[in-house]
């Protein structure tokens, strides 16, 4: 190859780089082993990263969850993605800032239609949100249909409380969608992405419930042919929605208060203590305050 045709090439591709990086949306490229090679000035100012900090870098690392998490393709070792897949996420930068971000990924193929890359694009949509919040303008958010300004004040809760780690109660009437919220908040989260499990604290007797909730060794009782998993477990770097959570019994509320003071647990029958990484979120159609007045609640 002659040095004209090398300098047309590294022109061609210095033009390309000065289009791309003053495109509003950011670009993150990276190949099939998620090394990034390109990443523009805006996903610069998004991520708070800096572009030669991370070329080169797996993603995953660089990143973390929920930017690269439960839905990412290349968590797995057999990527299989789709054209056009796209989700919103919230997302806490490197500066910070908490940033609502809507990414949408697309292939890159060679010139047979093997996969040799992604390109995501990415585009900051926080304080447009937030406008609309303000002005009214909000018709839906994270499933939840509503435009009044109750309905308005929820969304803006949720947002307020998504970004943090801290357990959530949420009260409220039989039907008016408490569990639509605790979806809401997990989606809205650093956790969107894992598993979102619920379970009904009211629906199941209180012999099956704690094993429902923190799972059982082989021969804890008489029907426990195999060991099982129990919700906590199942959640896992997720949420946990406990609803009609003011219907545990004492023992249980017992088990639950040192796991959410110690973030352990132990199985129905079991010695060893088991640790996951899980938010809790629960719910009740009852004053728990007054429940815990009258001692029904830890």
């Amino acid at each position: 190859m002659t040095e004209s045709k090398i300098e047309k090439i590294i022109a061609i591709k210095e033009n390309l780089e000065r289009v791309l990086d003053n495109l509003k949306d950011g670009i993150i490229a990276h190949d099939t082993k998620r090394h990034i090679f390109f990443f523009n000035h805006e996903a610069e100012r998004i991520t708070g990263f800096n572009r030669k900090d991370v070329l080169g870098s797996d993603c995953h690392e660089v990143f973390g969850v929920p930017f690269c998490g439960e839905r990412c393709s290349f968590s797995k070792d057999n990527p299989n993605l789709m054209d056009n897949y796209d989700y919103t996420i919230n997302f806490l930068n490197k500066n910070g800032e908490i940033k609502n971000i809507e990414i949408s990924f697309n292939r890159m193929n060679d010139e047979n239609g093997k996969l040799f890359g992604i390109i995501a694009f990415l585009r900051d949509v926080t304080d447009i949100l937030s406008l609309k919040i303000r002005a009214g303008k909000l018709n839906s958010f994270a499933n939840i249909i509503g435009q009044d300004t109750k309905m308005l004040q929820v969304f803006q809760q949720i947002r307020d409380v998504a970004d943090y780690n801290y357990p959530v109660h949420v009260s409220g009437e039989t039907g008016t969608g408490k569990e639509l919220v605790a979806a809401a908040i997990h989606n809205e989260s650093q956790r969107s992405g894992a598993p979102f499990i619920a379970i009904n604290c009211g629906a199941l007797p209180e012999s099956l419930i704690e094993s429902e909730l923190f799972g059982h060794v082989k021969g804890a009782f008489s029907d426990a042919i195999r060991d099982k998993k129990g919700r906590f477990e199942l959640a896992n770097r997720g949420t946990i929605f406990l609803d009609e959570v003011t219907e545990l019994s004492k023992n249980v509320q017992v088990k639950l208060l040192r796991f959410l003071q110690e973030g352990t647990f132990e199985k129905v029958g079991g010695e060893k203590t088991i640790s996951v990484n899980i938010r809790v979120i629960s719910a009740t159609n009852k004053d728990l305050k007054k429940e815990v007045r009258n001692k029904n609640f830890r």
